[in-house]
């Protein structure tokens, strides 16, 4: 995935959900935030960020926030980027654990859910469930960042289909490299973490991969084998 043009800034502060002040040329800035999550560990002042030109001259905002530097690390940031990216990479057969399909489409209702990614195969169909993760501690990389009923709910209806014969996966896209490992974040959220577990335990395939990020770019890089311990619902990566 491929942004338009883009540009360093400087973060100085976050008003609400959606929008972001920064120094951008030497001048303040109001921009648009692509990730409606906390991402305090993130988004601190001072920190370098990148930011993406709108193409329509009508937005109130000129720029979008789409990642922020980590050190000398690139986090992406832009909550749409994981679904596209891993739908293009399920469409081109680069998940190993789906491999080859036949179809792909996006954003595709079932129940009471919409799931990210729907797909066939030799007259099998599957449903996957993203999640893009940004938030990381000491190596560790950690999802949710705040309570997800949402998520929750994805999870469970995930199951409901399992039983009914679709292939299941919940994918975790890690939007950068350098990770050690992974966790989902039971502190924030144990209604996820404990529904996760179940799934797993019901045989929803838990599926792992990191990104290369640039300051114009994100795709699905490395998978990684998830050895899962349950005392502490950990993947080893």
């Amino acid at each position: 995935m491929v942004y338009n043009e883009t540009v360093k800034a400087v973060f100085k502060s976050r008003p609400n959900r959606f929008i972001a002040n920064v120094i951008l040329n030497g001048k303040d800035e109001t921009v648009h935030v692509k990730n409606t999550g906390r991402c305090k560990e993130l988004l601190l002042e001072g920190a370098t960020v990148i930011l993406e030109k709108s193409n329509n001259p009508n937005r109130k905002t000129a720029y979008s926030l789409i990642a922020v530097y980590k050190g000398d690390n690139i986090v992406n940031m832009d909550s749409q980027a994981p679904n596209e990216i891993f739908a293009d990479a399920i469409s081109s057969g680069k998940i190993e654990e789906i491999g080859e399909v036949d179809f792909v489409k996006r954003e595709v209702k079932y129940k009471n859910s919409r799931f990210d990614i729907y797909y066939e195969k030799n007259g099998k169909k599957g449903f996957v469930e993203v999640k893009g993760v940004t938030l990381e501690e000491n190596g560790l990389a950690k999802f949710p960042d705040a309570p997800t009923e949402r998520g929750t709910k994805h999870i469970l209806e995930l199951m409901e289909a399992k039983k009914e014969g679709y292939e299941t996966s919940i994918a975790f896209v890690v939007q950068m490299k350098g990770v050690k490992s992974f966790t989902p974040h039971k502190e924030r959220d144990k209604k996820f973490y404990d529904a996760l577990y179940k799934a797993y335990n019901e045989g929803v395939n838990i599926l792992l991969y990191d990104c290369n990020v640039s300051e114009n770019s994100i795709d699905i890089d490395k998978k990684y084998m998830a050895v899962l311990y349950f005392n502490i619902l950990k993947n080893i990566l």
